[in-house]
Order: structure tokens, then sequence, then C-alpha cells
């Protein structure tokens, strides 16, 4: 059960959850927004932002396992997240490879065929 109050640009999302077996929670969470919502539209705003969110580290994990991931030294954590990202995109937008799958068999085509790879990057083999 959630509740949505709007107090000028700041928002706020009261949350109870309850799971058998275990003490029931309430978590208050507060948003600022640049825009005038009403209660709903704000419960529609955060409800799209954690989607898109949860949607985004899910196929991070799932395609690179990123979760797994032991690179702790200086940049590296930041770095490497950034090129799966951009991994990530590339595979999502390519139309080129003829194989159907999702981001991580195409991947596994691009690391196998120098033509595939070149194609989703909008390369030109000599």
């Amino acid at each position: 059960m959630s509740e949505a109050a709007i107090h000028g640009p700041i928002g706020c999302i009261t949350s109870a959850r309850s799971v058998k077996g275990r003490q029931a929670t309430l978590e208050v969470r507060y948003y600022i927004s640049s825009r005038d919502l009403s209660a709903t539209e704000l419960a529609e705003a955060v409800r799209a932002h954690w989607g898109i969110e949860n949607r985004l580290h899910w196929m991070l994990d799932v395609n690179f396992s990123e979760d797994g991931a032991t690179v702790r030294k200086d940049n590296a954590p930041q770095n490497l997240a950034l090129l799966r990202k951009i991994v990530l995109n590339v595979t999502r937008a390519d139309t080129t490879d003829p194989h159907k799958g999702g981001p991580s068999k195409k991947r596994k085509h691009a690391d196998w065929d120098d033509g595939i790879r070149a194609n989703m990057l909008g390369l030109t083999l000599l």
C-alpha cells in the first residue's frame, strides 16, 4: 500500500509493506520536482523511474554479471560500468545482426565475428 502527497515542489510517498512472518515496515520517501504534479502523477512518475532503473540494472547484471564484478581499484569500476552501458546500448540498437536474440547473444556473435562487430559499430572492414 502506498500513499502520495504533494507540498509545492516536494512530494512525499509513504509505503507500507508486510511480509508473512515478519513485522510490517513503513517507509517514507521525499521527491523534488520542477513540475506541479498531482499525487497520482507523482506516484506514476516514481514508478516509471524505478521501472526504467531496475530494468537497466537487471540487464547489466544478466548480460555482464555486474553484481559479481570484483574490479575495485581507482576509476576502473566507473570506467567498466560506462563501457558495459555503451555495449548494452549498441547491442540493443543493432539491427544488422542476422541472428535473432537479445543483447547477450548479439554480443557473443560480435565477439566471434569481425564482420558482425564492424556492422554493429558502423565500421567498414578493409
